[in-house]
């Protein structure tokens, strides 16, 4: 058995991976990721089918499936993939609405004593605002992102 730590990103369900995608690269300043070399690889060898496909910010993009990573991480020059702390978004059913609060959901901590504007940075991107939680162990804001996923801004 070994200690090394293991590798994880965190997987989202989403109606629209590629809106998420958008949303919380912007939200947290990461990349998306680029998979476009591997896809173009994929699809001269006849392994992936077109319609697998989308066109994103002017590049081919899994249909099903978006990434962001945070840009200092190290990634897989060839298939786009972050090899550090990411996010994907996969595609779920239309039908399969969320309907209750999450069981894991993302803190942002943003620079001392600018949490309002954040919050405002974030609304204009497209998050709501849920609570204003105040406790004898912190304040912050709870918002929802444009799928009403909860985060917290501290």
């Amino acid at each position: 058995m070994t200690s090394t730590p293991l590798h994880w990103k965190l997987v989202i369900d989403a109606q629209d991976p590629h809106a998420q995608a958008d949303f919380w690269a912007a939200a947290l300043h990461y990349d998306i990721e680029d998979h476009s070399a591997l896809i173009g690889k994929l699809l001269g060898f006849g392994a992936i089918q077109p319609e697998i496909l989308i066109d994103h910010h002017d590049r081919r993009a899994w249909r099903d499936a978006a990434a962001v990573r945070h840009p200092d991480d190290p990634y897989d020059a060839e298939s786009g993939t972050g090899l550090g702390r990411r996010l994907l978004f996969n595609r779920v059913p239309g039908s399969e609405r969320k309907t209750a609060k999450n069981r894991l959901h993302i803190d942002l901590h943003g620079p001392a004593g600018e949490r309002d504007a954040e919050v405002e940075r974030l609304r204009a991107l497209g998050a709501r605002i849920q609570s204003h939680v105040k406790e004898q162990g912190g304040e912050w804001v709870v918002m929802t992102d444009p799928e009403d996923n909860e985060f917290c801004v501290h």
